[in-house]
């Protein structure tokens, strides 16, 4: 039996939907509600935050990258739950301008699909009645998308909600709470979003603030009321297969975006995984089948990685006989050398020859189309993948034979099409899905 749903979502990044979020999934867990938070769109940092608050993993949803199988596996995921409760990324509409295997990537195209009605958080700063028509167009853009209710962000006086009250009144949209312009929770940021949850020395203390601040100036009960019957996608689409029936995992702060349902995936079909840290100089398990080196931060950390011999020495070793693959800074961390931020070129494990440099930043954000030039372990030659890309590195070099050929959503070819020499391999996208022929 799957729980209702509710989507929070906003018109844009930076509205404050995070802390509100947060705030929900701790005040809720604290009534005793059982929550099963849900990420819209390929972030691999939220979810994180998520867990920490609502005690439960959080999983990707995303129109562009999954099918409608693969979403109906992820939801699922939320049997047992009292309410599941979505954030969404960026604005509510905002997607790719061509449609994936089920639609754009907006969070809209989630909510659609899964029946949850929207929970539209507003910055309503400088403005009163006019916050309404902002309101209204949200309420009226798309009739599949049922707007729950609007949450007034960073209200000034009682006087100034009043007047978006009496604005919200007369395009009959709901008022599910109203946040006075003091916040109650500032998570710190860096380049690739959020600061992760594992660094965050106060978390608890941060989420009980943001719940304590909710649980005051919004009506919980009206909130939960106003959660649609959840519709469970069927279809094609399903989760990847494992790469290897064990898998040694890079898991540390220089090494840990991957996403939740990745792993759930390959626990769920056999796999076992072990972890090991590079910056704890520690090589992966010589009795795995395959090592994987997620995404992460190796640029803050490449000198440290640099010095840790018994990683660098260990993981050539296991590429003379097993596969090893890298994502984005794993891929990286395969190659001869990366260059930091000022300029210093730090020695890498060298089982690729790839060169990148941070020293001249340069944004590489999107979703990823892969058709692969070459087998992967637990995927074939040919095999179309669905991933995404976000990083800030340039590459120098990238020599060796290429592993897929990429486009982006818009179909044009991209130059990062990853690597590969012998048993390694590597990409800067981060696979979600979409494994097929």
């Amino acid at each position: 039996m799957l729980p209702s749903g509710l989507m929070i979502s906003a018109p844009a990044s930076g509205t404050g939907k995070t802390t509100l979020m947060l705030g929900l999934l701790n005040a809720l867990t604290k009534r005793g509600v059982t929550v099963q938070p849900f990420k819209s769109g390929p972030d691999y940092i939220d979810p994180g935050f998520h867990k920490a608050a609502a005690g439960r993993a959080s999983f990707n949803l995303d129109s562009w990258a999954m099918g409608p199988g693969m979403l109906g596996q992820m939801v699922d995921q939320a049997a047992g739950a009292d309410l599941a409760l979505a954030e969404g990324s960026m604005g509510l509409f905002d997607g790719v301008a061509h449609p994936g295997e089920t639609a754009n990537g907006a969070s809209a195209d989630i909510a659609a699909r899964m029946g949850w009605p929207v929970v539209l958080m507003l910055d309503v700063s400088g403005q009163a009645q006019s916050a309404a028509a902002s309101a209204l167009g949200f309420k009226m853009m798309r009739p599949d998308v049922p707007l729950a209710g609007v949450v007034l962000n960073k209200v000034a006086s009682p006087r100034h909600e009043m007047l978006l009250r009496l604005g919200m009144d007369q395009v009959g949209v709901p008022v599910l709470g109203a946040l006075p312009r003091r916040g109650a929770v500032e998570l710190p940021e860096r380049h690739l979003g959020l600061v992760q949850a594992e660094e965050q020395p106060k978390l608890m203390a941060l989420l009980d603030a943001a719940g304590d601040f909710i649980a005051e100036h919004m009506d919980l009960d009206v909130l939960i009321a106003a959660a649609g019957d959840t519709q469970r996608p069927e279809g094609h689409g399903i989760l990847p297969p494992p790469p290897g029936q064990r898998i040694a995992l890079a898991r540390d702060a220089a090494f840990s975006f991957v996403y939740p349902h990745l792993l759930e995936g390959w626990r769920n079909q056999g796999a076992e995984v072990s972890f090991f840290s590079p910056l704890a100089d520690e090589a992966p398990d010589d009795g795995a089948d395959i090592c994987w080196l997620p995404g992460g931060y190796p640029e803050l950390h490449a000198g440290k990685l640099a010095a840790a011999e018994t990683f660098r020495t260990g993981l050539q070793k296991f590429a003379e006989t097993r596969p090893v693959h890298g994502e984005c800074g794993g891929y990286m961390a395969m190659g001869e050398g990366l260059v930091d931020k000022e300029g210093t070129r730090h020695q890498m494990a060298g089982i690729l020859g790839l060169e990148t440099s941070y020293e001249k930043r340069k944004m590489h954000l999107g979703y990823r189309l892969a058709q692969l030039q070459s087998p992967l372990p637990g995927l074939t030659e040919g095999a179309r993948l669905r991933g995404h890309e976000f990083h800030y590195s340039t590459i120098l070099s990238q020599p060796d034979a290429p592993l897929a050929r990429v486009l982006d959503a818009n179909g044009d070819e991209v130059p990062e099409t990853g690597s590969r020499r012998g048993h390694a391999t590597g990409t800067f996208f981060h696979l979600i899905g979409g494994a097929s022929a």
